[in-house]
């Protein structure tokens, strides 16, 4: 059994077909909250929500997904879509007993969290999304957009070819996670004036040279212990369950053609002031889709919110919450 220090012991969880990795704490009977990791991450990314939560009375559920270290997903690619990940979270308040939850999503996470009240409006009560907002369905396939836009050396398009970003991380796995657990020096548009080369979203190039340049100069925001516990989960399990929910945007696209995107739920919008992947300036307009949304910025922050500044996300999710649930 996986155990991870400072986290609750871990079960495991038979959910949606699969067997999942989960973290439970807090009173049996509170409002269950679901905290939902990003890439490359893992529940022990939420270490500092979970104890809070559980300490103002919330029944907190945090997974390792489809794919990750103890959660160890099918072979298929096309068995990381939207739908799975989404029937994943369901199947955890199937076996868990509850009618409806608060999702929380981080990073892919919260492309996930997002997605419920489309395909599962009865089975969410609200939704927090930190740094990662709501983006509706795009006009065109996704991936022809980002080759187009960021050419064939941008990260996601490169994922898409299998095996390949898969051999690059696990023969890097420490490389990756000093290169990107860092605290940002730099805001979304500071990072647009700096020159091409140094912006180009080639991240794997950037693990390879080590280039901290190319995203952020910060310093690291995890302890020597912490690392290692990224490092040997993912050394165990490899990146391949991870990657393969890149591999599913076409497919998700193609999937979702007939499916309304406006979200009737309440919903907090944690966004971080130094966050270049997902700046605030992406929540921009996130009213038209989401009409009931609060947003809150926190500005000392870059794209690891929940990890760089737990208290002040802590407060203000407690906030929430407890007006509400």
């Amino acid at each position: 059994m996986i155990n991870y220090p400072g986290m609750p012991p871990a079960e495991i969880v038979r959910a949606n077909g699969i067997d999942l990795t989960v973290f439970t704490a807090g009173p049996q009977d509170g409002f269950p909250v679901v905290l939902c990791h990003g890439w490359p991450e893992l529940a022990f990314s939420w270490r500092y929500q979970i104890p809070a939560l559980a300490a103002a009375g919330y029944r907190v559920i945090a997974p390792n997904q489809r794919g990750y270290d103890g959660s160890p997903g099918p072979e298929a690619v096309e068995d990381y879509d939207i739908f799975h990940l989404t029937g994943d979270l369901i199947g955890l308040l199937d076996h868990y007993g509850h009618e409806k939850a608060v999702f929380v999503g981080h990073d892919w996470g919260g492309i996930v969290t997002w997605q419920l009240p489309l395909l599962h409006p009865t089975r969410i009560a609200g939704h927090i999304a930190l740094n990662t907002p709501f983006i509706p369905r795009l006009s065109a396939d996704p991936i022809k957009l980002f080759r187009k836009a960021f050419g064939e050396e941008m990260y996601i398009v490169q994922m898409q070819e299998p095996g390949v970003v898969d051999k690059l991380l696990s023969e890097n796995t420490e490389r990756l996670f000093r290169y990107f657990m860092r605290r940002s020096t730099v805001d979304r548009n500071t990072f647009d004036e700096r020159p091409a080369e140094k912006r180009n979203m080639n991240l794997f190039w950037a693990i390879q040279n080590h280039d901290d340049e190319a995203i952020n100069s910060g310093d690291m925001f995890l302890s020597d212990e912490e690392l290692q516990v990224f490092v040997s989960a993912f050394t165990r399990a490899g990146f391949t369950g991870g990657i393969n929910w890149y591999r599913n945007f076409t497919r998700n696209w193609e999937m979702t053609k007939n499916v309304l995107q406006h979200v009737d739920h309440e919903a907090l919008m944690i966004m971080a002031a130094r966050d270049v992947a997902l700046p605030p300036s992406a929540a921009t307009g996130i009213e038209k889709y989401v009409p009931n949304v609060t947003k809150y910025l926190v500005e000392d922050s870059g794209h690891w919110t929940q990890q760089e500044q737990p208290e002040e996300v802590n407060e203000v999710m407690i906030e929430w919450l407890s007006r509400r649930f």
